[in-house]
C-alpha cells in the first residue's frame, strides 16, 4: 500500500518552514513525519499528514507550491540489523531507492521508515511477504 506524501517547494529564508506549519495547523491538518532537502537556495519538505487532499489545498490557498508522491511506510522492529534486513532484500530485488526519512510511533518496539522508489507498490508487496510491516494510508494517517 502507498501512502500520500506532501512534497513542498520551499525557499531557504527564515520563517518558511513556520508559514507552512502555521497554514497546516489553521487547517486542522495533522504532521505525522517530515523532512526536509535543502540546498543554499531551496529546499523540498516531504510531509506526511492525516489528510494529504486537504493539505494540498490549504496550501495551494496560500501560493505555495506543493504536489502528492507515493511513498510507502514500512514498520521496522527497534533491534540492530532490522533495517539492513529491508534494505537489502530492496536491494536485491532491484529496487532503487530515490530517498528515506524515519519517525517514531506511540507504538513501543518499531520505528517507520518513509521510502521513495521506483515500483513502490511492488516494493511493498515485496517486503510485506517477507514479513515486514506495510502500513496502509488510513494506518498511517490515524497514528
Amino acid at each position: 500500500m502507498q501512502i500520500q506524501q506532501l512534497s513542498v517547494f520551499i525557499e531557504n529564508k527564515p520563517g518558511r518552514l513556520a508559514e507552512i506549519t502555521e497554514v497546516l495547523a489553521e487547517a486542522g491538518i495533522d504532521i505525522r513525519a517530515i523532512s526536509v532537502a535543502d540546498t543554499s537556495d531551496f529546499g523540498i519538505l516531504r510531509v506526511i499528514v492525516d489528510k494529504p487532499k486537504e493539505a494540498v489545498a490549504a496550501l495551494k490557498q496560500h501560493g505555495m507550491t506543493v504536489s502528492l508522491t507515493n511513498v510507502i511506510a514500512v514498520g521496522i522492529d527497534d533491534e540492530p540489523g532490522a533495517f539492513s534486513k529491508a534494505v537489502r532484500l530492496l536491494a536485491d530485488e532491484g529496487f532503487d531507492m530515490e530517498y528515506m526519512y524515519a519517525f517514531i510511533s506511540r507504538d513501543k518496539g518499531k520505528a517507520f521508515v518513509i521510502i521513495r522508489m521506483n515500483n513502490g507498490q511492488k516494493a511493498a508487496e515485496v517486503l510485506k511477504e517477507r514479513g515486514f510491516d506495510i502500513l496502509s494510508p488510513e494506518t498511517l494517517y490515524n497514528m
